[in-house]
């Protein structure tokens, strides 16, 4: 038996979405802070994510923020992780490693594949090159990373194409948001039940 798929559920907005991810068997429970239909504002990430038991980790996703106001959010939440999807430089990343949390890279990949570990992240994330579109991206031709690496499958993955995603491109792990959402934002109970049973029955 290889270690359990790491599954990722990313964009929750209310309890019973982040208690049916828990449920569910959910790794990480992502909140979204930067400008997106998803995005939840301070308190109401603090008080989900004191719902998180733990064990699950919780991601607090930034795009292009100034430091400052991450690390703000990071303490004012509790989040045990930071995703950084934007522009963020090496000195952004090295900044933030000594405050202990998981370093997570969002990469929207157009070309070439980057390195894992690049930017000092613990976990790369390999998304679509529209993040938060749904759309699947062409992984044709493109150098994945090592199955031994710690990196997330993103972009476009649902309950009905994410076993195929995981047998192909053997991540260590996937990352979800729109691929369970009932209309734009809106997260669908089933539907987060059924992505992660899909993803783990592979």
């Amino acid at each position: 038996m290889g270690t359990p798929l790491f599954v990722k559920v990313c964009g929750l907005r209310t309890e019973r979405d982040v208690d049916t991810a828990v449920e569910a068997g959910a790794d990480a429970i992502g909140f979204v802070f930067a400008a997106s239909p998803r995005r939840v504002d301070a308190g109401a990430a603090r008080r989900l994510a004191a719902r998180v038991p733990e064990g699950v980790l919780t991601v607090g996703v930034f795009r292009d923020q100034p430091l400052d106001e991450v690390r703000a959010l990071l303490a004012e939440t509790g989040m045990g992780a930071v995703q950084l999807h934007g522009q963020e430089d090496l000195a952004f990343y090295d900044a933030l490693r000594p405050d202990g949390r998981t370093l997570l890279r969002g990469v929207a990949v157009k070309d070439a594949v980057p390195p894992h570990g690049e930017r000092g992240e613990d976990i790369l994330l390999l998304d679509a090159p529209v993040p938060g579109a749904g759309e699947v991206w062409d992984r044709t031709g493109k150098r994945l990373p090592d199955p031994g690496l710690r990196w997330l499958l993103a972009g476009g993955l649902d309950p009905h194409n994410v076993a195929e995603a995981v047998r192909t491109a053997r991540p260590w792990g996937v990352d979800v948001s729109s691929g369970i959402e009932s209309s734009r934002g809106v997260k669908s109970p089933e539907l987060i039940t059924a992505f992660i049973a899909a993803a783990r029955g592979v």
